[in-house]
């Protein structure tokens, strides 16, 4: 699975030489989110949406460890760099999102209120 995560975080565009910090964050990922599912369920029960979700939430953890979460624009010659503030948040509730059927507590809940 790790290597599934890891060949979507290419696929998403993740930045050359960063393979050892890539395979940490997808292993960490992994378990996270394999720690979040229903009981009895694993990982391979939820079809592409976990490796796909692992790799939103990896590349994610790639920017941030990147520095270059407070750039908005950059120019050198004719190349141009920016970013859009929030997009990694979007990305990781994507995430979360496409895993929710899936998904055990998520720390929510609903109390009895006496009458």
């Amino acid at each position: 699975m790790t290597q599934r995560i890891i060949a979507l975080c290419r696929a998403m565009g993740a930045p050359e030489g960063r393979e050892e910090l890539m395979l940490l964050l997808a292993q960490a990922v992994e378990k996270q989110l394999a720690g979040r599912l229903k009981a009895g369920v694993r990982p391979e029960d939820c079809s592409d949406a976990f490796p796909l979700a692992a790799a939103m939430l990896v590349m994610d953890a790639l920017d941030e460890c990147g520095g270059s979460g407070d750039v908005t624009s950059f120019t050198a010659g004719e190349l141009t760099i920016q970013r859009q503030p929030g997009a990694g948040a979007r990305r990781s509730q994507q995430a979360w999102n496409l895993l929710s059927p899936w998904l055990g507590d998520t720390g929510f809940f609903f109390r009895g209120v006496r009458g």
